[in-house]
């Protein structure tokens, strides 16, 4: 129990020198998980430690950090940690995303470098036998295009808030140049540029999503250009179930009961609602767009689930089970694929 408080307090003490603008009580009892009281007594133990702790007013509240850091002492990760950020690098790697698995392994780099002598040879041993004991288990797909240059350019333009001028070798009209205002990326399946397309006169269209491997010729353009203030990146991609983006639609699916207890340790959606019924059932329900992709998943629960709405996801399902049945043929022909997003 005594190591878990001093844990604890520790992992505040972490909390508050890494931030810049600091943390309220109430903000540091939400991370921790704890009542107002105990963060306050737990605040006062961390001041005694680290006494160059600062007190920062912002009316109505009151922010804490610690402005200088800590010293390397409590820093040292564990063999945990570092297996782990060696395994997410790995996975990056072996799915094609090159540019953010070198950004990790130049972390680690980093870490390494800042540790004492004794400690690095006294975790080496434990971090090698992890890696060695642990594995990604790489999953069929695409391979997502993370061309240097790319996504560089595309981040410049995201930090320094202007606009990027980009040949778009995909939509209605491919080949044009546009000039876009960056929201953010999107990393999955695909990679996007989410962002808004700027017609001369007019205001800025909605955002929609802008593959990476379909940009060329990018250009960040010394014009202003930042998202809505409103705007939030996160709630943007929980509209869909996958990556694209169409009309939102309530969701409604019936799980039978032998593929309940899968359900309930499977997340559809981030804010899905889960009930389960008198008779072994479970019931989803969510909000999202993206019917096609959802349809696609649908495939993996075989005989388990049933779709309750909206109706277009039945009738998207059924086009892609026909679009399926011409792969048990030779020869089965060129079908319209309306319903698959390009």
């Amino acid at each position: 129990m005594r190591h878990d408080k001093a844990q604890r307090l520790l992992t505040l003490a972490r909390m508050l020198a890494g931030t810049a603008e600091g943390l309220t009580l109430d903000e540091m009892a939400s991370r921790l998980e704890v009542g107002r009281r105990t963060v306050e007594r737990m605040r006062d133990a961390v001041r005694e430690v680290f006494p160059q702790m600062e007190d920062i007013d912002d009316p109505p509240t009151r922010r804490f950090r610690i402005p200088s850091g800590l010293d390397g002492l409590f820093q040292a990760p564990t063999a945990e940690e570092l297996a782990a950020l060696r395994t997410a690098s790995e996975a990056l790697s072996s799915s094609g995303a090159q540019n953010r698995a070198g950004a990790l392994t130049t972390l680690e780099a980093k870490l390494m470098a800042s540790m004492r002598p004794g400690v690095r040879r006294r975790l080496a041993p434990d971090v090698e036998a992890l890696l060695q004991a642990e594995t990604i288990a790489v999953q069929a797909g695409p391979r997502p295009f993370e061309e240097d240059d790319v996504l560089a350019r595309v981040r410049e333009a995201i930090k320094s808030m202007r606009t990027l001028r980009l040949r778009y070798d995909g939509g209605s009209t491919p080949g044009r140049m546009r000039d876009v205002v960056p929201f953010g990326l999107l990393f999955g399946r695909s990679n996007y540029l989410v962002a808004a397309e700027l017609v001369p006169g007019q205001a800025a269209g909605p955002p929609r999503n802008w593959r990476l491997d379909r940009m060329g010729q990018i250009e960040v353009l010394d014009v202003p250009a930042s998202p809505p203030e409103d705007f939030s990146l996160q709630d943007y991609a929980d509209q869909s179930f996958g990556i694209y983006q169409d009309d939102v639609e309530d969701v409604v699916l019936k799980v039978l009961p032998h593929g309940a207890e899968d359900a309930l340790r499977w997340r559809f959606h981030s804010h899905q609602s889960v009930t389960q019924n008198p008779d072994g059932s479970v019931t989803i329900a969510f909000r999202a767009s993206g019917m096609t992709e959802l349809s696609w998943h649908l495939f993996s629960w075989g005989d388990k689930i049933r779709i309750l709405a909206p109706d277009r996801l039945r009738s998207v399902l059924a086009e892609q089970l026909k679009l399926a049945a011409l792969a048990l043929t030779p020869e089965g022909g060129v079908r319209n694929r309306r319903n698959a997003p390009s």
